[in-house]
């Protein structure tokens, strides 16, 4: 037989959930990361597009 104990910790359910929403929560940043760097170069130029906009706003403005 086994000890009851033992038999309740198998059979328990409590950290369930908290592995299921880290492993939504790993899987969420795998795919932000993913997207982000399949992305990066037009983030890059638009803010440098924003950047040189600013710069010949500021400029004009002087």
């Amino acid at each position: 037989m086994i000890n009851p104990a033992l038999q309740a910790f198998w059979n328990g359910e409590e950290g369930q959930d908290m592995v299921e929403y880290s492993l939504l929560l790993a899987f969420i940043a795998l795919a932000a990361v993913g997207l982000l760097s399949g992305i990066k170069t037009q983030i890059s130029g638009l803010w440098s597009t924003i950047s040189s906009t600013l710069s010949s706003t500021n400029t004009a403005a002087s």
